[in-house]
């Protein structure tokens, strides 16, 4: 019985490391791996080492990247790219989420409240002044 209950044991743990630990750390593997497979030029990367650049040329039979930073055109291997931004004009790109009449209705209410306010404050800042 006592061995069972090791076995078990040893069960459960292997389990418990799988699912918190490996599984977990090939998912984000997985990602960074699409992630680099997306970057294109004009996008703007962080490297691990923490250098910031923008993507000047993609070679995917080297695998590597050129960045510039500031003029300065460097060679990195494309794991050693840490993050990236898209370019402005891709983010740009996305349908904004359309607002609802209720919301539009609101921040325009909101507005003409303000600028009743602003034009209150400004027409007694004039008569105090004369």
């Amino acid at each position: 019985m006592g061995q069972m209950t090791s076995i078990i044991f040893i069960v459960v743990m292997f389990a418990f490391l799988y699912f918190f630990m490996i599984r977990p750390q090939k998912k984000q593997q997985q990602k960074h791996q699409q992630m680099l497979k997306q970057i294109s030029r004009g996008d703007k990367v962080t490297t691990i080492g923490r250098l910031h650049g923008v993507v000047d040329e993609v070679n995917e039979a080297d695998k590597t990247v050129t960045l510039d930073c500031d003029g300065i055109y460097l060679v990195f291997d494309l794991s050693a790219v840490a993050r990236v931004t898209p370019k402005e004009g891709a983010a740009a790109a996305k349908p904004a989420e359309p607002a609802t009449s209720e919301a539009t209705s609101e921040a325009s209410a909101t507005d003409s409240a303000a600028d009743s306010e602003a034009t209150s404050a400004t027409e007694d800042a004039d008569s105090e002044a004369k």
